[in-house]
């Protein structure tokens, strides 16, 4: 071949390779063109249901604000602490305006549902106690209801007692804990400082009972894990009367403080009708002038035998469920009191040996209650076939226990009806038309806990 050939077949080379690089370089293009388009049509539920309406390309690359015409969807969390967890909350803009929100929950996903079909029922109160961690014994108490429910099993009457005492306990460590986050919230970080240290001396009488701060695994089938210790009458009123004490400090910092009203008054407003629309509960109900408690209304263990008041109030708006949380520590603290006062004498656990350990003392003396003890929690007992539902008022307003049975030491089935899932849902109603700086007191004012959303 001549040195001109060579030459030409050299260039014609060239040019397919040019041909390559402008056919590669327009695949990609189109490539990018499709995923602008898949970001345009965003893929999860949440996504395609708050995407109704289009927007520009230039708002989901990042550029300027739309035009006057156009709406910005942004993302409120998952990783903002004011959404109290892993909340994602989809928000749709018109400059500061919200249009519309839509909560999304699944960030947290545990299962402890379907794990509790693997553990025993002696088992089960380890796991459900982790769902809403900031009142683990509200958690344990409607478990160990719903399963002596199924046993047909009655409970000493001074175990009765100790729950209720330790339960309103616990609603006042969770209250504190709201008063003290919702307040960060917004900008009164005293009421961190504050509301933090009288949850500290909750969870200091809380762990002295029952050996932890959190998730205590202390109510359980049958009664509670441990009597209560020697003088703890007088460690119950002392605590009572310095939280007390210090509750009128938060009234008089947050009540009449011009800007905290101006965060909270009017805003999230909330109807009856709407709370009711999605099952909310708690304190959020109450905020609407619905006075619903389960304590008065389906009375369990003795609250029908104590005294103490319905808190609600009438506007629904963030204030009112800053307020009702408030004026209930006073109203547990009234009850804690007469737990002191008529706390019965007896067993703080029920006489059957089949759900219940042998004294620890026995183990060391007896081979049968060695025995006893090691297959009472290696194989746990067996409860007869069937279903029930018990609910409860935690914190957050109605928790919820169904379990069903086939008669095995498992149960089949187990469901936990969590406050914080359905109180949620009103957060759409409570954000239309308002700010997005109101997105901050709205979500504190739910008070949600994640762990009892995702479990």
């Amino acid at each position: 071949m001549s040195d001109g050939a060579r030459d030409t077949d050299a260039t014609v080379t060239r040019d397919e390779l040019h041909e390559v690089e402008d056919e590669f370089a327009r695949e990609v293009a189109a490539s990018e063109k499709r995923e602008d388009a898949r970001l345009l049509h965003q893929t999860d539920e949440a996504d395609q249901e708050m995407g109704d309406r289009s927007m520009t390309e230039v708002v989901l690359t990042g550029g300027p604000w739309p035009d006057d015409d156009d709406t910005m969807i942004v993302n409120f969390g998952p990783q903002h602490p004011s959404t109290h967890g892993v909340l994602r909350v989809m928000v749709e803009l018109d400059g500061e305006r919200v249009l519309r929100v839509k909560p999304v929950i699944g960030y947290l996903h545990t299962g402890m549902e379907k794990t509790a079909e693997q553990l025993t029922y002696v088992q089960g109160g380890t796991n459900v106690t982790r769902m809403d961690y900031a009142s683990p014994l509200s958690n344990e108490l409607v478990y160990a209801l719903a399963v002596e429910r199924l046993l047909d099993l009655e409970v000493p009457e001074r175990a009765t007692w100790i729950r209720m005492l330790m339960a309103e306990l616990n609603r006042m460590a969770s209250h504190l804990l709201f008063q003290a986050t919702n307040g960060l919230d917004l900008g009164a970080l005293s009421m961190m400082l504050y509301g933090w240290r009288e949850r500290e001396m909750v969870l200091r009488f809380i762990e002295k009972v029952t050996g932890l701060r959190m998730n205590t695994n202390y109510i359980r089938p049958g009664g509670v894990a441990a009597d209560l210790h020697d003088g703890w009458e007088d460690d119950a009123l002392e605590l009572c009367d310095l939280v007390e004490t210090n509750l009128p400090d938060y009234e008089a910092l947050l009540v009449e403080n011009p800007i905290w009203l101006e965060r909270m008054v009017g805003v999230g407003v909330l109807s009856t009708e709407e709370a009711l629309s999605v099952n909310a509960s708690g304190p959020i109900l109450r905020s609407t002038g619905f006075g619903w408690d389960l304590r008065k209304a389906e009375p369990y263990l003795a609250y029908d035998e104590v005294d103490f008041d319905v808190v609600y109030a009438q506007n629904g708006d963030c204030f009112d469920r800053f307020r009702i949380r408030l004026y209930e520590i006073y109203e547990s603290i009234k009850i804690v009191r007469q737990c002191v006062e008529k706390m019965p004498g007896g067993d703080y656990r029920a006489d059957d040996l089949k759900v219940t350990p042998p004294p620890r003392a026995r183990i060391n003396e007896s081979m049968e209650a060695l025995i006893h003890h090691f297959k009472l929690f290696t194989e746990g007992f067996r409860v007869p076939a069937g279903e029930t539902y018990v609910a409860i008022e935690s914190p957050r307003g109605e928790i919820g226990c169904y379990i069903v049975s086939d008669g095995s030491g498992k149960p089949a089935r187990l469901h936990i009806r969590g406050p914080s899932l359905n109180n949620l849902q009103a957060m759409e109603p409570m954000l239309k038309d308002t700010i997005i700086a109101d997105a901050v007191a709205v979500i504190s004012s739910v008070d949600p806990i994640l762990g009892e959303v995702d479990r």
